[in-house]
């Protein structure tokens, strides 16, 4: 497995499936024993299950939706990825900046992911760079 090529095509595909709602497409990057952790104090989700769970709960609070994700950063079978995304939610724009540390399994399949961000109430573009 190429970590550098499974991040990548994580990268891709939740910057993609975020903006437009594609839940199913993000499920499939995860293993079927997968840990999410969506956030440092929240009880992580478990499997390709939980995933869906919470994604799903996500996408049905937000519209409007501008994903960009940072080139990862490898070692190993683990990856890091910053992130910025703006959109609305409850009818008022938000923007969350994070990273998620993500760990591979052989076959290039999300089996744990840490994420971490901070939001801010109002829509805001990415810096430059």
């Amino acid at each position: 497995m190429d970590t550098k090529a499974a991040a990548q095509r994580w990268a891709n595909v939740w910057q993609s499936g975020w903006e437009e709602g594609d839940l199913e497409a993000i499920v499939a990057l995860y293993a079927d024993d997968a840990i999410f952790s969506s956030e440092p104090y929240r009880v992580p989700y478990r499997g390709r299950e939980g995933v869906r769970a919470y994604v799903a709960s996500a996408f049905a609070e937000e519209d409007g939706v501008r994903a960009r994700f940072a080139q990862p950063i490898v070692t190993g079978e683990r990856a890091a990825v910053q992130w910025w995304t703006s959109l609305v939610e409850e009818g008022r724009g938000v923007t969350l900046a994070g990273t998620s540390v993500l760990t591979f399994d052989r076959y290039g399949l999300v089996v744990d992911q840490w994420d971490t961000w901070n939001t801010i109430d109002e829509r805001r573009e990415p810096p430059e760079g």
